[in-house]
């Protein structure tokens, strides 16, 4: 007899589904129409019958005028949105020559140490018409100021600029560990950005709601959208007790999610989502405009799933993937480069990346109907399963008061690490196919030459440093964060006098030093 075969979250998959498996299905409560609640079928009538979705190529490494120039080669491919990837200790508050940098910097995005960098970042792209997403979290709001400030010297206004910066914290205490400030000021924090973008920066997207670093530490797609929307309520109920009405900042919100090998399920992930959130903000927050109860979303193809034995074989796999993420309904997409698991891409691995978005795009079929799968037994039943387990775990965290006391009691990264665990036995036990490292394996691996960044950069940096604090003045450097910090220790919104002090050319490492100052930092409670 066969084994019952189960979904990534545990869920069996029947060998065949027919009417049965929808027996009592209602599709008015399900699916409604496309673009209408609850959002199943995708949050735009059309999708992408009207145009594709937005190609992004998550990029960034070394140096400032390195990455430049990698995000014109890719806007010359036929990128229609950058996604910029930082360094460890941009990502961490500290600068370049900060000692706790040595070794990282440029390593694994690129280096922003202050309004210089990012000007030089920045250089030549036209921010006014170019949409731009920064994954940055605990420091987001100073790459968010620094980017307005570059856009400003070019003569592009706050208004006129349109992109997300990630500024999911939350996610960080959970499986990520680029947090800087304990939970509740880092919430304050995300307010500020909310408020300060409603009158500075309408068109920005203030928060990207994060599943995919979850899902890259293990956790299931029941899981990843679980906690991912439960980060979500609470960033929402932050904005509400600060004082702002729903409506005001729900629709600029958006989610980020992963898209796996597991083509059925990530679809059923995707609708299941839409219909969560659409339901949870029409009932919990009375939210009464509908942009405010769409669930849109970027999604990056799935890295932890990319191997360094039979790279190439990383070309089907992430294909894969990315179907997956334009069958789900996702309105923007990274897709991973095939050498990703070994090294940085190289310009040859990202174009070919993008190339993989554009076949899909533009050789498929699959942007000729609106969610096709719609009212397939089989995605259907598998909607509904997702839909039930991810609200099990909803209820569970709600039960403990909510995402943050949820994190502090460290269930989240529990959960996540003993899937992760399951996850590992089954490869190591061949039960879970991992082609090229478990089965169909070689004895030879070609050789591939990675792309490899610089160790002098770390040097050219601090003498970028160096020189920048010689030349700029120091008082108004002081007196802009005298007044960061002020403002901090009170209740008034951060991001002005952080602005201040940021077009003085305080550099990144200082501005979060100030709010250190004020603030403290986070340490989880095992390492207590």
């Amino acid at each position: 007899m066969a084994r019952e075969r189960l979904t990534e979250s545990g869920l069996p998959i029947e060998p065949v589904y027919g009417p049965g498996a929808l027996e009592g299905w209602d599709p008015a409560e399900k699916l409604g129409e496309p673009g209408s609640y609850p959002f199943t079928r995708g949050v735009y009538p059309s999708m992408y019958t009207g145009r594709p979705w937005t190609m992004r190529q998550y990029a960034g490494f070394g140096t400032a005028a390195e990455s430049n120039a990698r995000y014109r080669q890719l806007i010359a491919h036929g990128t229609t949105g950058l996604s910029v990837a930082f360094d460890l200790p941009t990502q961490m508050g500290y600068d370049s020559d900060a000692p706790l940098a040595s070794g990282e910097v440029g390593k694994v995005g690129v280096a922003i140490d202050s309004v210089d960098d990012m000007r030089v970042l920045f250089d030549g792209i036209p921010l006014d018409r170019v949409s731009t997403s920064m994954t940055i979290n605990a420091p987001a709001a100073l790459l968010l100021l620094l980017y307005q400030l570059v856009a400003e010297e070019q003569g592009a206004p706050g208004a006129a600029l349109t992109g997300t910066v990630q500024n999911d914290v939350l996610k960080e205490y959970i499986a990520r560990g680029t947090y800087i400030f304990p939970p509740k000021p880092s919430l304050r924090l995300t307010a500020d950005i909310f408020q300060y973008c409603r009158a500075e920066m309408p068109k920005w997207n203030t928060i990207s709601i994060s599943g995919y670093h979850m899902a890259e530490a293990g956790a299931t797609p029941a899981q990843e959208i679980a906690f991912t929307l439960a980060d979500g309520i609470a960033y929402v109920r932050t904005a509400v007790a600060a004082g702002m009405d729903v409506d005001d900042f729900a629709p600029r919100l958006s989610f980020f999610f992963v898209s796996r090998t597991t083509l059925l399920e990530e679809v059923a992930k995707f609708r299941a989502a839409r219909r969560i959130w659409a339901r949870v903000m029409r009932d919990e927050f009375g939210a009464r405009n509908p942009k405010s109860l769409m669930l849109r979303f970027h999604t990056q193809t799935a890295g932890v799933q990319l191997t360094a034995q039979q790279p190439e074989v990383n070309l089907v796999r992430v294909t894969v993937q990315g179907l997956a993420a334009v069958l789900g309904g996702t309105q923007s997409l990274h897709t991973n480069s095939f050498d990703e698991a070994i090294a940085l891409p190289t310009d040859r691995s990202a174009r070919l990346a993008l190339r993989t978005q554009q076949v899909l795009a533009y050789e498929t079929d699959v942007t000729a109907t609106v969610d096709p799968f719609a009212g397939s037994y089989a995605v259907e039943r598998m909607t509904d399963d997702v839909e039930d387990a991810a609200v099990a775990l909803m209820t569970r965290v709600e039960e403990m008061g909510g995402a943050v006391d949820a994190i502090e009691r460290g269930f989240q990264k529990s959960e996540i690490e003993r899937s992760a665990y399951a996850v590992a036995q089954e490869t190591e036990s061949g039960e879970r196919v991992v082609v090229g490292v478990n089965r169909f394996t070689t004895d030879e691996e070609e050789p591939y030459e990675p792309l490899r960044v610089d160790p002098a950069i770390e040097a050219r940096q601090a003498a970028r440093l160096a020189r920048l604090r010689s030349e700029r003045d120091g008082a108004a450097v002081e007196d802009g964060l005298a007044e960061l910090r002020e403002t901090a220790e009170g209740t008034a919104n951060v991001l002005p006098p952080m602005k201040t002090a940021l077009a003085a050319r305080a550099t990144v490492g200082e501005v979060c030093d100030a709010l250190r100052g004020v603030w403290g930092t986070y340490v989880p409670a095992d390492a207590r």
